[in-house]
């Protein structure tokens, strides 16, 4: 006898054959955004009348703009497997040189260009030294870090430059719609980065490179070219915030921005937890940064002590490098 088989029901089987998530592990996946909505609803509830107004929701993202493009350079780095300590202190660099040319009577736009080069240069140094000469990254980024902040001191002078064109201040100060500019400019930014990871060859190099780099280099990838490009577009990407920095303050400094190295790293360790890889994500750590500018927002409203402030930054980076560890070993 013959029987036919119901494709309904095999279809049926085969979904209950697929392993359920438990009840921890959709937490674990959701709980960094999880965590952004229960902070926004806390402090609402204590500052109604201020927290989500217009205005202040506009400080956040204009807290946080520069924050966001310094941890899309971060998470370039940190999609290939490696660390870079330096985005911060090439971000100061990269401000400094732009703000000492502009006050030597160079062209605006010729200051940023020179800017925006030494960036990329300390990026392409960084990733032959790690790529090239297999140095640890933490080591060779430290090296890179000290050096760069080195560098800003002799282009300062030690001091802050100030007395910056008009021009140039507007690209941090101006608004557009009511919106500060560099909220603007870390959004594009941002939608470039998450574009090339997640739909160019490129990008797809990158993760595979950080997933396994002996079975990308077998696959075909030319993994320190990857590595090379990865610190390169980080060192530039890092330029940029910085001299979007030095536009928004109006004046520049040798250790201007330097939270950013710290702020970028939670960021991107919030971020991984949110994918069940735990690989870096431009999405999540997107999400990070706005859990540390709600953070940062929320606390200065309530009148919290900025050394408090500190300590709850620590606390934040660890637990999202332990929720990291946990999705590592959950795969």
């Amino acid at each position: 006898m013959i029987t036919s088989r119901n494709p309904g029901l095999e279809d049926l089987t085969d979904t209950r054959a697929i392993p359920r998530r438990s009840v921890g592990q959709t937490l674990l996946a959701s709980g960094t955004v999880l965590a952004l909505f229960v902070l926004v609803l806390f402090f609402f509830a204590m500052r109604p009348d201020v927290f989500l107004s217009f205005t202040n929701v506009r400080n956040i993202l204009y807290q946080v703009a520069i924050l966001a493009i310094i941890a899309g350079a971060q998470t370039i780095v940190m999609v290939v497997g490696d660390f870079d300590l330096s985005v911060a202190a090439t971000s100061a660099l990269a401000g400094a040189v732009a703000a000492s040319l502009m006050l030597s009577g160079v062209p605006i736009s010729i200051a940023i260009l020179a800017a925006l080069i030494v960036g990329l240069l300390i990026g392409l140094a960084n990733g032959l030294l790690i790529a090239y000469l297999n140095l640890s990254a933490f080591v060779a980024t430290l090296a890179t870090l000290t050096s760069v902040t080195g560098l800003a001191f002799l282009v300062t002078e030690g001091t802050t430059l100030f007395n910056l064109p008009t021009e140039f201040n507007n690209l941090g100060q101006g608004r557009f719609l009511q919106i500060p500019l560099p909220v603007f400019i870390a959004i594009g930014i941002s939608l470039i980065l998450w574009f090339v990871l997640r739909f160019t060859t490129l990008g797809r190099r990158w993760y595979a490179t950080g997933g396994n780099v002996e079975v990308s280099r077998l696959s075909g990838i030319n993994v320190q070219r990857a590595r090379l490009l990865a610190f390169t577009v980080a060192g530039l990407v890092s330029a940029i915030g910085g001299v979007l920095l030095a536009a928004r303050l109006g004046s520049a400094s040798a250790v201007q921005g330097e939270d950013n190295l710290l702020f970028s790293v939670a960021a991107v360790f919030l971020g991984m937890t949110i994918v069940r890889s735990g690989a870096a994500n431009l999405v999540g750590t997107m999400v990070g940064v706005a859990i540390i500018g709600v953070m940062s927002n929320g606390l200065n409203i309530l009148g919290v002590n900025a050394y408090v402030q500190q300590v709850v930054t620590g606390l934040i980076i660890i637990a999202a490098v332990t929720l990291s560890s946990f999705k590592s070993r959950g795969r």
